[in-house]
């Protein structure tokens, strides 16, 4: 019984540390708040991609706002590992999303600062974004007091 218990206890232990220094990287990505149009950041995201990094696009969808390719850096030689760029339009800017799943954080870092600096360079200062104003809700008027 003691044995047993034992056993269990140490298995338990070894998948706790196994877990604390297992890498992260399959959690890690790096983003950006783009204050220019949906279309502009999809459009510059996959010039990107395909033309300035010159890699592999496998996948993409501009009404989903995606793109997936082959990322290879000079450090990790002949390695292919998959790569995704996401967007989503919030109103006020687009959230792009870059995920590598299986290099260090900082090769999707690089990329969010490329793509930063292509769409400064290629559409100068971002377009005005309209601005929303919040409706008031159906609560008490202005200035009533509520106990």
């Amino acid at each position: 019984m003691v044995r047993r218990w034992l056993l269990t206890g140490l298995a338990c232990l070894a998948a706790g540390v196994g877990y604390l220094f297992a890498p992260t990287s399959l959690e890690a990505k790096a983003s950006l708040d783009s204050p220019y149009t949906l279309a502009q950041t999809y459009n510059a995201a996959l010039r990107l991609v395909r033309v300035d990094l010159g890699l592999t696009v496998t996948e993409k969808d501009a009404s989903v706002a995606y793109v997936l390719f082959e990322y290879k850096s000079n450090e990790s030689g002949a390695r292919v590992v998959p790569g995704s760029i996401q967007m989503l339009d919030s109103g006020r800017s687009v959230k792009v999303v870059v995920q590598l799943g299986q290099m260090p954080r900082y090769h999707e870092q690089v990329v969010v600062d490329a793509l930063a600096k292509k769409l400064r360079d290629e559409y100068g200062d971002p377009p005005p974004r309209p601005v929303h104003r919040d409706v008031p809700d159906a609560g008490p008027e202005a200035g009533e007091t509520i106990y």
